[in-house]
């Protein structure tokens, strides 16, 4: 079972929050995958409209560290991919 919450229309190539480079700041407006996945997410504060900064990055890329609501949070980089900025 998926779930998807989406905030914005669909853009015809979504910009994913794994490939946000570090020290940059993105706006989340959609989280996807399986129902476990996006429920954690969500309740981690990655909820769209949420501002959230890449902090820094593993040497291969995986965890990340995010600045989200104002504390740290590392997440997977496949968590990442399900997660769509702008």
């Amino acid at each position: 079972v998926r779930l998807d919450l989406t905030l914005a229309a669909p853009m015809s190539m979504p910009r994913l929050l794994a490939r946000v480079p570090v020290g940059s700041t993105a706006v989340v407006t959609r989280v996807t995958g399986s129902r476990p996945v996006v429920r954690r997410l969500l309740e981690m504060g990655l909820v769209p409209g949420t501002p959230v900064t890449v902090q820094r990055q593993a040497p291969l890329g995986d965890p990340m560290e995010l600045r989200v609501r104002n504390y740290a949070l590392s997440i997977r980089r496949a968590d990442a991919l399900g997660i769509e900025v702008e």
